[in-house]
């Protein structure tokens, strides 16, 4: 075998032996590996022996030993690095400098400002002539060679809580990414880096992006190359697989040859979302104030114009002289300014910056409440949010086992009992029988962290038993040290047929001991005694158990706790029992106790899921746990309340509501049940995906649902990246969940949303208070330099001071509103939605209000000052006349007017008291203040170069009187109802529903998805004006390519997890227990039961395996089978398409 390569041609057919000159001498190729390590049990099993007759033979195939491994050859090293790739996974590309700076200059304000820039540089240079986990982590995908009672924690990658024991003979196969908890073992290495299954999980989340580049780049032949590999794959995924692994195992390939490759490559580099509520809603408002800024600077350059033709050549009669053209020229460049300088005031330029403070002030300071935030518009996102999907263990609750109740002595305990009230007897058998009947790996640990809770190590049930005992003021240490492990005399470990662990002691007296540990629905029913208050044997009767059973053990079930049963009996000196016998040995036991377990809810959760729920935020949980226990847990958290009308579904009902006969996803039958919908228990993560794809893309509502997700496991990446807002969990979660997710929760807290929420609508109002200022500026600003401009031909606010007003009280400004501080009042009310304006009523009502109020006071200024301060008038001043102090009173008002008026900014919905915690933002207070220093500087020592000329204490007096007069004017304002004015409009409304779906549609022809749709319009109106045409050259596509998307073959669309074309099935309906024992401690390979849940179902020749994904067991009619194998496409397309 040893020279593969030479001799394939004898033992290989055609197709394969094409693989091998691909593998380059390697009998396996890089798709065949890949497809390989999708599998799982049995079929992987089946698979490695049909293709290479045992492990052995892959070993030989890939020339490798199976007990030393690779040589040191350095040559063969390189070529399977080649071949197979690097154990890599390479960093998304992060944007350069340059790149982000194009980014930014893409903004519309920025845009009109960079041509009114241009426009004056090019008129400055005319001059006119004479002027982490427990366990071990695997680095890479593989298959085991040889294996000692090997366990694997997969949960970051299926979700699945409990350790799964791997065998040479059952299941082999290895995942990077996972973590060994018991046993060794070797194996041989089938994929590494980008093409392992954490790799590829990786890829499709974005991560991977330079490696799928690289491989783009390879020429066409090698393309067909990976086809070939890729045929074979797509056949392999015809068998069923693992339900909760299936969504993210598939590779990125696809057998549609190189235009799918294509276009899947480019959906996996668009980015995740394009633009925020917030910002679609300020590209709208900065393009409807551009255009009515270009307008108004338009027309003043117009009149301005005419005004001095008609006076100097029709009134005054003068003609045109050839000596005369230099200053009349200069005249009309003079125009042009003022007339750039009216766009300029007009664009609102302080926008972007306030909305950049804004969020990433928030940002800073969410990092405080436990959120890490890794896209900046998340953080307002999360501020529209109307729906939160969260997980229940560790997010909801601690993900910590403790005993809450327990019944000992004749009493019911509702809390943990002082130990004073149990007998020493009761309490030390008690404590025996827990320390040592339980595993020895099991123990609990001192904190990490001064003031966190102690660690719990090994399986959870037992930790909360030792919990309980340490509780109970006793220590379980010293008793495993006084009786060691090797000391135990026989063990009956846990499986899921006993329900139960014994463990059997050697007592001083030469008898034996047996304590007993279970599921108490079992092990009562093996109980002949029980002790009593006084510690003493009382005999336990069948209608005792009843009682027992009725008063303790389902009060216990109904408050959704997992009720143990405690244990244990004597076995005098003498003969030996026949320990083999376990139906002779536990039986007669004397119950010493019986203790309900649950993870309790968090302490801080009902107030915030209280608060959200105020907030018009609904809560559902997504969880994998039973639906008892996630009812109950829901019930305490406050998810749901007594009375109201609410729906509490198993994956494997919700599925079957929600899919039609043929199995496909129907968004009517979606929208019948997810708005009463408040727990959603024993999901798999395609279920949690579909909810949230469901409530995105409903339309039943009058706005579009905004949905945040919470995830841990590899499993929810899709969830997280579906979802508006992703919050991955950062003590519990994986890469790959961060990876996928907006914002990771550094606490793992489900409060710690809640505070997110509240930062999200800070920045929205925030926004809206500059908004508020701004405009107000504004619209005062245009107004004066217009009407100015056109009555005496000259604006009364120079072109340096409109600067001062405009760039640096705008900026100062954008920092002293982007910064207030969040209060919880902001939780008092329902989310604004995409639909609501940014400018409400009440703000319109405040800014044309306080417009007036400085319109009135300049022009008064401007045509009466003069005589009221007894000074010279500034008005019809010669072309290069000296600073007068009639328009430097005028601009220090209006400076003065915005200052106080900037104090008014700070309330939005009509609130009285403006001072209202100004003291709690220090930065506000620092730039009114410094922006009155540097007013004070610029008008005493300002000079020519800002057109000032110094005044006198009483002429300031005047200007602090008037500007004082705002804050007046704003409670004035306040008193006005809003709902009287009927004639105001509101602006900034979001994109509307039929405004964009056009050229939504030629951003990416292939991208049908409503939600991707949503989040990207913002984007389009950045662009609208200026390429109308390339729209319409892409409208005509993106029409004709829709066509062709609803012309396509049915085959094309069939997928593994495509949920449009599914065979005829029967759902498999099991009756569901109460689990009284903790689950995590089923072995998967013993107990119907068990294998239920866990065995893959009989292989299918349909390839739609979602349905089994979401736990609906497929019974498929053989006889319908399809001949054809058809080709899938990559996961994305089809999840996203699948609606």
């Amino acid at each position: 075998m040893g020279d593969m390569a030479n001799s394939s041609v004898d033992f290989y057919p055609k197709s394969q032996r094409r693989e091998l000159n691909h593998a380059g001498g390697f009998g396996c190729t890089l798709a065949e590996l890949r497809s390989l390590m999708e599998l799982r049990g049995a079929e992987a099993l089946q698979k490695v022996q049909e293709t290479y007759t045992d492990v052995n033979g892959l070993c030989r195939r890939l020339k490798t030993s199976p007990t030393e491994g690779l040589s040191d050859n350095t040559a063969d090293l390189e070529k399977r690095r080649q071949i197979y790739g690097q154990n890599f996974i390479p960093p998304k590309k992060p944007k350069t400098f340059l790149q982000l700076v194009w980014e930014a200059l893409q903004d519309v304000t920025l845009i009109i400002l960079e041509i009114a820039a241009i426009i004056s540089l090019g008129l400055s240079f005319y001059a006119p002539p004479g002027e982490e986990s427990e366990g071990d982590l695997l680095p890479a995908d593989g298959v085991l060679i040889q294996g000692n009672d090997l366990k694997i924690d997969e949960s970051s990658l299926t979700g699945e809580s409990d350790h799964v024991r791997k065998s040479v003979d059952k299941d082999p196969m290895l995942l990077s990414g996972t973590h060994v908890m018991e046993g060794s073992g070797r194996m041989v290495i089938t994929a590494v880096g980008v093409n392992s299954q954490t790799g590829i999980i990786f890829t499709l989340l974005g991560a991977g992006g330079e490696e799928e580049e690289k491989k783009d780049k390879k020429g066409k032949k090698d393309r067909n190359k990976q086809q070939d590999g890729a045929v074979e794959n797509n056949q392999n995924k015809a068998k069923k697989q693992d339900g909760a692994v299936a969504m993210e195992m598939q590779p990125l390939k696809s057998a549609e040859g190189g235009e799918m490759e294509e276009r899947e490559k480019k959906k996996a580099s668009v980015p995740k979302k394009e633009k925020s509520v917030l910002q679609g809603k300020l590209t709208k408002l900065a393009v409807q104030i551009g255009k009515a800024g270009l307008v108004m600077s338009a027309i003043t350059v117009i009149i301005l114009v005419l005004y001095f033709v008609i006076e100097t050549f029709v009134i005054d009669g003068k003609t045109w002289l050839a000596e005369c053209t230099p200053v009349y020229v200069q005249y009309f460049v003079k125009f042009f300014i003022i007339g750039v300088t009216v766009l300029v005031v007009a664009v609102p330029e302080g926008l972007p910056l306030a909305v950049t403070i804004s969020l990433a002030y928030s940002v800073k300071k969410m990092m405080k409440d436990n959120n890490l935030v890794r896209h900046l518009d998340a953080c307002e996102t999360m501020g529209n949010a109307t729906a939160i999907c969260s997980d229940k263990t560790g997010t909801l609750t601690t993900n910590r086992m403790t005993v809450v109740q327990s019944y000992m002595g004749d009493t019911h305990y509702k809390e943990t009992p002082d130990p004073s009230n149990l007998t020493p007897k009761t309490l030390d058998l008690l404590v025996h029988a827990i320390a040592i009947n339980s595993a020895y790996t099991t123990k609990i640990l001192p904190p990490e962290k001064e003031g966190g809770l102690p660690r719990q190590v090994g399986n959870k049930t037992e930790c909360a038993l030792l919990g309980f005992v340490l509780d109970l003021r006793r220590d379980y240490q010293p008793v495993r040290e006084q009786i060691p492990e090797e000391k135990l005399y026989k063990v009956y470990t846990f499986n899921s047929v006993r329900k139960s662990m014994s463990t059997v002691t050697c007592m001083p007296d030469g008898g034996y001991r047996l304590f007993s540990k279970g599921a108490s629905e079992i092990v009562l029913k093996k109980c002949t005694n029980i002790l009593n208050s006084n510690g003493e044997l009382r005999s336990f009767r069948p209608r005792d158990r009843d009682e027992m059973v009725k008063k303790v053990i389902e009060p216990m079930a109904c408050d959704g706790l997992r009720t143990i049963c405690i244990a244990y009996r004597d076995f005098p000196a003498g003969k030996e029992p026949e320990w083999d016998n376990e139906n002779d040995i536990v039986i007669d036991l004397t119950c010493i106790a019986v203790v309900g377990i649950e993870d309790p809810v968090r302490p801080e959760v009902p107030e915030a899921i209280r608060k959200c729920q105020r907030a018009g935020i609904t809560v559902r949980m997504v969880t994998g746990d039973n639906i008892n226990t996630a009812r109950a847990i829901a019930a305490k958290c406050g998810i749901i309340q007594p009375g109201e009308d609410f729906l509490c579904l198993e994956g494997k009902e919700f599925n079957r509501r929600i899919r039609n006969e043929k199995g496909e996803i129907e968004q009517e039958r979606l929208d019948k049940i997810w708005p009463k919908l408040r727990v959603l228990a024993r999901s798999s993560p395609t279920d949690k995906h579909t909810l949230v794809k469901g409530i995105i893309d409903s339309t039943i509502g009058d706005q579009r649902q905004v949905v945040a997700v919470t995830g841990d496991g590899t499993n929810d990446g899709p969830a997280l990246k579906k979802a508006d807002v992703g919050f991955a969990m950062g003590i519990a979660g994986t890469d790959v969940a961060k990876e996928a997710s907006d914002i990771i929760l550094t606490d793992d807290n489900f409060s710690s949303i809640v505070k997110a929420v509240m930062w999200g609508r800070n920045v929205y109002d925030s926004i809206s208070k500059f908004l508020q200022f701004q405009l107000t500026v504004n619209v005062v600003a245009v107004i004066v330099a217009f009407t100015g401009a056109c009555i005496t031909q000259d604006s009364p606010l120079k072109a340096v001071q409109m600067l001062w007003v405009n760039l640096i009280m705008d900026t100062f400004a954008s920092l002293a509103l982007a910064t207030e501080p969040p209060t919880e009042a902001l939780l008092l009310r329902k989310p604004y939605g995409r639909n609501k304006p940014l400018i409400s009523r009440t703000m319109m009502k405040n800014i044309l209000g306080h417009a007036v109020y400085q319109l009135i006071i300049i022009f008064t200024l401007l045509f009466v000052g003069e005589i009221f301060f007894d000074i010279d008038s500034g008005r019809n001043a010669p072309l290069h006349s000296p600073p007068s102090e009639h328009y430097t009173i005028i601009f220090n008002t209006f400076v003065m007017m915005q200052l106080f008026n900037e104090i008014n900014a700070r309330k939005i919905h009509g609130e009285r008291n403006v001072f209202d915690g100004i003291f709690g933002n220090p930065i506000f207070c620092t730039i009114v203040l410094g922006t009155f220093g540097i007013q004070i500087m610029i008008v005493q020592f300002g000079g020519k170069p800002f057109s000032c000329s110094p005044l006198n204490s009483q002429q300031w007096l005047w200007c602090l009187f008037v500007g004082f007069g705002e804050l007046v004017w704003g409670q004035v304002i306040a008193t006005i109802p809003t709902s009287q004015l009927k004639c105001l409009k509101e602006a900034g409304h979001g994109p509307g529903k039929d405004e964009i779906t056009d050229e939504e549609m030629a951003e990416d022809e292939e991208e049908i998805d409503h939600a991707e749709r949503e989040l990207r319009r913002g984007q389009i109106l950045w662009f609208r004006g200026l390429n109308r045409i390339q729209t319409q050259i892409r409208v005509v596509k993106a029409f004709r390519s829709s066509l062709y998307e609803g012309l396509e073959k049915p085959d094309t669309k069939t997928s593994i997890h495509n949920f449009m074309t599914t065979p005829e099935f029967l759902i498999n309906d099991y009756i569901h227990n109460i689990p009284l024992i903790d689950d995590t401690d089923v072995e998967e390979s013993e107990g119907p039961l068990r294998r239920r849940f866990r065995a893959s179902p009989p292989p299918s020749p349909n390839k739609n395996n979602n349905a089994i994904d979401s736990g609906i067991y497929l019974s498929t009619d053989v006889s319908k089978t399809p001949t054809s194998s058809s080709s899938p496409v990559s996961p994305l397309h089809s999840m996203e398409t699948s609606l």
